[in-house]
């Protein structure tokens, strides 16, 4: 049995989000492919993603200097024992999927933040004499993304960071290779729109099969 993470970055639903509608399509397919894995939904929109702030580094701090849990701050211990968490279950994870719009060329800042808090020396990765080594190797990841224009190619493409960006954490963490689905030019094309999304929603269907 494999555990899955979806995680997604969109304050909409799969009704009016073209992200969000693709990636319910993706999970409910690969459920139907794979009922005996476990898939844990992350809507970064309703939990609350610790920022690495002076409360964070703080805790830390004490954390390494040998200092016990308890001797925290109370913010200090709910964000640092946020973070862990969420750390501990995308370490438990042996697949991601990433479900997120194309804001700014990027990603809603609530991805950022957790990829902010997953970012953890000793847990996700690790130095070396020879420079940091991810730790999560033989793992799988997706990106789900819709663009309301065009960036998988023409001059347009070296826009787009949002699935880059996710691309080299992925491969910070020792994940060489994160695939993407992207939902293109809806915006764009509005007359084309529902077949744009029909055709992502059939391209994720396939593509559940052999995630």
């Amino acid at each position: 049995m494999a555990k899955v993470l979806h995680i997604t970055a969109h304050p909409h639903d799969h009704q009016t989000s073209y992200s969000m509608a693709v990636g319910k399509a993706f999970i409910d397919a690969y459920r139907e492919a794979n009922p005996s894995d476990e898939v844990t939904l992350v809507d970064l929109y309703r939990v609350q993603v610790p920022h690495i702030d002076a409360d964070v580094f703080s805790g830390w701090g004490k954390l390494r200097s040998g200092q016990d849990f308890s001797t925290l701050t109370g913010d200090e211990s709910a964000k640092v024992s946020k973070i862990n968490e969420f750390t501990e279950q995308f370490i438990a994870a042996d697949k991601y999927v990433f479900v997120t719009p194309m804001w700014n060329f990027s990603f809603p800042p609530v991805m950022k933040a957790y990829l902010d808090a997953l970012c953890v020396a000793g847990k996700t990765f690790k130095y070396t004499e020879a420079g940091p080594v991810g730790l999560l190797n033989g793992k799988k990841a997706l990106h789900i993304q819709a663009r309301g224009g065009v960036y998988s190619e023409g001059p347009a493409a070296a826009m787009e960071s949002g699935h880059r960006y996710i691309s080299i954490i992925m491969g910070f963490f020792g994940i060489p290779e994160t695939q993407g689905l992207f939902v293109e030019g809806h915006n764009q094309f509005a007359d084309k729109a529902e077949q744009i999304k029909a055709e992502a929603i059939s391209k994720a269907q396939d593509l559940a099969k052999s995630f």
